[in-house]
């Protein structure tokens, strides 16, 4: 929650909040898109198993071998005016050393885990955000209490280009991570 007690600054940029931010307490995440704060929930219990089939499966690909990583929560940078968190984001290791040197860095591939009280504009935002910072896949999966018709994952290879894939249909998550990849339904067993 953001500090109740004294008045929130504008900002213009990342920057500036980032700076506020080292400075001051706060419970939670906050993306902070054009100078607006969106508070990012955190794993809730019933995305649980979705997360570790997610690890498990990625840990098995050469890029998790050469060094790569999927993490939780993790910022990524579109541009001095945005910064995200996706649910789920991959770092490669060129990437992870470009951090290490105190560098902003956006992500290939992001996954996010749609929830109940985000609005189709939210999705249509955050998907243009992760495209614009560098994005070449994005990975969107309904809720995990979704009924089974709904239990799909739409793949975007950019803003305006997605597929839906379902039950027994392969997911790879190529040309980013090719051999991430396994049976949608898999994910939701």
């Amino acid at each position: 929650m953001l500090p109740a007690t004294e008045a929130l600054p504008v900002f213009q940029t990342v920057e500036e909040f980032e700076r506020w931010e080292r400075e001051h307490s706060m419970d939670g995440n906050y993306e902070f898109v054009r100078g607006r704060l969106i508070r990012k929930e955190t794993v809730q219990q019933a995305e649980a198993y979705l997360y570790a089939f997610l690890f498990r499966r990625f840990s098995e690909t050469a890029a998790y071998h050469r060094g790569d990583v999927l993490m939780a929560k993790a910022e990524v940078y579109v541009d001095e005016f945005r910064r995200r968190i996706p649910d789920l984001v991959h770092f490669s290791t060129e990437q992870l050393q470009a951090i290490r040197e105190g560098n902003r860095v956006g992500t290939a591939f992001a996954i996010e885990i749609l929830n109940s009280s985000e609005k189709h504009e939210d999705v249509l935002e955050r998907l243009q955000d992760y495209f614009d910072g560098g994005a070449r896949l994005v990975w969107y999966t309904a809720p995990p209490v979704d009924t089974a018709k709904r239990r799909k994952i739409y793949v975007y290879t950019s803003p305006d280009e997605s597929k839906a894939f379902k039950g027994g249909e392969v997911i790879s998550a190529a040309p980013v991570v090719p051999d991430f990849e396994f049976v949608v339904g898999e994910l939701f067993a």
